[in-house]
């Protein structure tokens, strides 16, 4: 029998530094609108194994039950530049375990972001041709068999992590949230696989979370709600969830211009480093948020930064937007620059 992710749920490895700050964000808040004190953001990029990013939270709980099943090998899926195949790959070079990443397409491809780091953690990768997503599980589901055969001891960790084993990340993140913030209103985050949302969700109560939806499955609210009330804590419908799906777009190779006024704006406003996928999305629709009233100045707001700074840099979209805003010297616009040559 092979090991699985969910068969010892109470286990749980250590694999990022908590907890992780929260900082203000004055500019960035008055350039969307609301009050210099309103807006918060949560540093879950700041996590600290392979680069950061909110997958951690989830394999402290999903890798913990695999290892504790006795996994020497842990396999998983996701996109070619999925945040989540990173860290695992990362969690299994810090655990001494052998990693295969079960991605769709083929080999030969655009190999810098996260496919670079995957290679520098060692891990291997089964290229699985154009598929669907029950296809790509299909695939991986077949390579767990093939490691059996060979007397290996595979784990399947679920696709972005998410499971209600690993929505208990997200628990301990709310229970965070609210020692660090503890008049919050609203917790912004990005939904891909839906662990995330689903562990705040079951520690904060949904009339406090946001998600925003960036098209990584079919179903995302109902998703969402499964894996809460997977957790036990609590018993909710699809309906009691606030996730908006206006920032879509054509999918994750597309920069949508909301999506790339976020990346600019968070950088400019802040320092502030957003990923084209996720956070891009989860700040796009903060704003947008705001606009239609959904979110209001004098209420306590948290952006989550899920990280995902390495996909940046696999994303050409992403980095010709970012090009685009280098500026050459003399800057002819700028009022110092007239004056002085008058």
């Amino acid at each position: 029998m092979s090991a699985t992710a969910a068969a010892v749920p109470d286990e749980r490895v250590l694999l990022g530094t908590w907890p992780t700050p929260v900082e203000p964000a004055p500019r960035l808040a008055s350039a969307l609108g609301l009050d210099p004190g309103d807006l918060w953001v949560k540093r879950d990029d700041l996590t600290g194994l392979g680069g950061g990013g909110n997958k951690v939270r989830k394999l402290e709980w999903t890798v913990g039950a695999a290892r504790a099943n006795g996994a020497d090998t842990l396999v998983t899926t996701g996109a070619p530049q999925s945040n989540h195949a990173r860290l695992t790959a990362a969690a299994a070079a810090r655990l001494g375990l052998d990693a295969i990443l079960v991605f769709p397409g083929a080999a030969g491809g655009l190999r810098s972001g996260n496919l670079a780091l995957d290679g520098l953690f060692g891990a291997r990768v089964a290229w699985v041709g154009d598929v669907d997503a029950a296809s790509l599980d299909a695939a991986a589901a077949t390579i767990a068999t093939e490691l059996e055969s060979r007397g290996r001891r595979p784990a399947l960790i679920p696709f972005g992590g998410s499971s209600s084993v690993g929505a208990r990340g997200y628990v301990e993140c709310g229970r965070e949230l609210l020692t660090q913030v503890p008049d919050l209103r609203t917790v912004v985050v990005a939904v891909g696989s839906g662990g995330t949302m689903a562990g705040l969700v079951a520690s904060l109560g949904p009339e406090r979370v946001l998600g925003v939806d960036t098209g990584a499955m079919a179903a995302p609210v109902q998703a969402v709600a499964t894996l809460a009330n997977g957790t036990g804590l609590v018993d909710l419908t699809a309906a009691q969830l606030a996730v908006r799906g206006d920032q879509v777009g054509a999918g994750y190779r597309e920069l949508p211009a909301p999506v790339a006024d976020a990346l600019s704006l968070s950088a400019r406003a802040e320092g502030l480093v957003l990923d084209p996928v996720y956070t891009g999305r989860a700040l796009a629709g903060l704003a947008a948020a705001i606009r239609d009233g959904a979110i209001v100045a004098g209420e306590k707001t948290v952006f989550l930064h899920t990280g995902g700074l390495p996909g940046l840099f696999g994303h050409a979209a992403a980095i010709r937007h970012a090009e685009q805003g280098l500026a050459t010297w003399p800057l002819n616009d700028r009022p110092d620059h007239d004056a002085a040559s008058a």
